[in-house]
C-alpha cells in the first residue's frame, strides 16, 4: 500500500492530557505529524483535533481504533485531500522600507491574493490564506528580499461529506 497524506478529525470531551496521549500513539509508531490543530467545534464542550499525517490506509485505520479507545474520544475520522476542503495560513515579517523600494514584493503580495495587515515605520506584515503549497510559494518569493519572522498554522479543514457528529452525540446523551 502507498503512503498519502490523510487529515484525522478527532471529536473529544476538553480534558487535560489528552493531546498528550493523542501524540504518543503517533510517537510509538515513529508516525511523523505533518499538521496538529485543536479548535471549539460547532457543538458545545467539545473539541476538535486536526492531525495531518502521511501514512498507508492500513495504517490510518489502525491510527483511528486507537484513537477512539481514549475515554475523552467521542468519535474520530479520517479524509484524503481529496474528500477534504483545508487551507492554511501564514505570516510574514518584512522591513517596511522593502515595501517601498522593492515593486516585486507589491506584485508578489498581489499576484498571491496576501493581504497587509499592519505596517509600521520598522515592518509590515502579511497574511496569506491558501494551501501549504501557495504560502511556500509566496515565501520563496519574499526570501531573497529578507524575512524577518515567518509562522505558518496547521491546517485547518472541514470534509466535504457530513460527518454527523451531531446526530451521534444526541444519540450518545439520549
Amino acid at each position: 500500500m502507498k503512503e498519502e497524506l490523510y487529515t484525522i478529525s478527532v471529536y473529544s470531551e476538553n480534558n487535560l492530557g489528552l493531546l498528550n496521549r493523542i501524540s504518543t500513539i503517533f510517537l510509538k509508531r515513529h508516525i511523523n505529524i505533518e499538521s496538529l490543530t485543536v479548535s471549539n467545534t460547532e457543538i458545545e464542550n467539545v473539541s476538535r483535533f486536526i492531525i495531518v499525517v502521511n501514512m498507508t490506509e492500513e495504517n490510518i485505520k489502525k491510527i483511528i481504533g486507537q484513537i477512539e479507545k481514549q475515554i475523552e474520544v467521542i468519535k474520530a475520522y479520517y479524509h484524503t485531500n481529496d474528500e477534504s476542503i483545508y487551507i492554511q495560513s501564514a505570516l510574514f515579517k518584512i522591513k517596511s522600507s522593502l515595501l517601498f523600494d522593492e515593486r516585486q514584493i507589491q506584485n508578489s503580495i498581489k499576484n498571491s491574493n496576501a493581504q497587509i495587515v499592519t505596517v509600521s515605520p520598522e515592518f509590515f506584515v502579511i497574511q496569506k490564506s491558501g494551501r501549504k503549497e501557495e504560502i511556500e510559494a509566496l515565501y520563496n518569493e519574499l526570501l531573497p528580499f529578507g524575512i524577518m519572522q515567518f509562522v505558518r498554522s496547521g491546517r485547518i479543514s472541514v470534509s466535504k461529506e457530513e460527518m454527523k457528529i451531531s446526530e451521534l452525540l444526541n444519540k450518545q446523551l439520549n
